[in-house]
């Protein structure tokens, strides 16, 4: 059931394009500033880029599964769209689901579908190593990531995202658990295959899962990748920042700058941590991330059983 009306999906989708640009106009601005280059040019670096991308011509190798990449590289932005009509906007989501935090996370799941089937179908060795990668990647981070989300569910009794919100009061579930937080940001940034989690479709050898997209699949596919980071950021707001608790701006206004300052932390990662092997954080997560997140939702549990949460 849509709790806002079916008129605010356009506006979600315009809202989330909106933040998604500005994530890549910030990143564009970083970069310039690094290489010691003027940055306000910089800020339209993401139209140049996609009009380039949109004039550009699509690369198809012989032999390779068009269909299959490309339904791949179109299922990316629509999972990330499917996965914020839990958000809530102010005081009420769009599909105000009971099981919104299962929801959440299953289209995120999609973002390994999507990547496997663009490297896959491409018929490119580079392609479907970086795919395959990616997928061994994936199991490091989701397991760490369901049992934050699983502390958060216990704490707040409860998988909806609104009432996961109301839930935490004057204490914000990134103080009282701050594993489980921190490990969902790091979730959010593989999903999105960004900064240091970018090697297996971007820093790889050759380019990696999306070596051979160019033109409008290759446009798509980047939009899917910033969608999927802004949409992730803006979850971790009702998880744990409160949602639209702040005082004197309306709540709306503070689920916005919550967000913008996820999104402006997550781009300064980018560029500033270095890329991670995915064998060494395939190591780090099973060795260290998943006994921590284990041990997070534990304590949760405790307190929820001795009524201390």
């Amino acid at each position: 059931m849509v709790d806002g009306g079916l008129w605010v999906i356009p506006l979600l989708v315009v809202l989330l394009g909106v933040l998604g640009y500005g994530t890549a106009a910030y990143s564009s601005v970083l970069r310039s500033r690094q290489a010691g280059t003027s940055w306000v040019g910089a800020f339209g670096s993401p139209g140049r880029e996609v009009a380039r991308l949109l004039l550009g011509q699509r690369n198809i190798v012989p032999g390779s599964d068009v269909l299959l990449a490309r339904i791949g590289t179109a299922l990316l932005p629509l999972a990330a769209i499917m996965a914020a009509l839990v958000l809530p906007l102010g005081t009420r989501a769009i599909t105000d689901m009971s099981v919104g935090v299962v929801w959440f996370n299953a289209m995120e799941v999609f973002s390994w579908v999507a990547v496997w089937m663009v490297g896959w179908g491409s018929n490119s060795a580079w392609g479907l190593i970086g795919a395959n990668r990616f997928l061994a990647q994936g199991l490091a981070y989701e397991l760490p990531q369901m049992f934050s989300l699983i502390a958060v569910g216990v704490g707040a009794g409860s998988l909806n995202v609104s009432e996961i919100a109301a839930a935490q009061g004057t204490l914000w579930y990134a103080v009282s658990m701050p594993v489980a937080f921190l490990m969902f940001l790091i979730s959010a940034m593989a999903f999105a295959f960004w900064g240091p989690f970018s090697q297996a479709i971007a820093s790889d050898a050759a380019g990696g899962a999306a070596a051979q997209l160019s033109g409008v699949d290759r446009l798509v596919f980047l939009v899917g990748r910033y969608l999927m980071l802004t949409v992730a950021s803006a979850m971790a707001v009702p998880l744990f920042l409160g949602g639209d608790a702040g005082p004197l701006l309306p709540g709306w206004a503070w689920i916005l700058i919550k967000t913008v300052l996820l999104l402006a932390i997550m781009v300064w990662a980018r560029h500033r941590l270095p890329t991670i092997r995915i064998e060494r954080f395939t190591e780090l997560s099973w060795v260290i991330l998943m006994p921590l997140t284990l041990l997070q939702a534990l304590v949760v549990s405790i307190f929820v059983l001795v009524g201390w949460m």
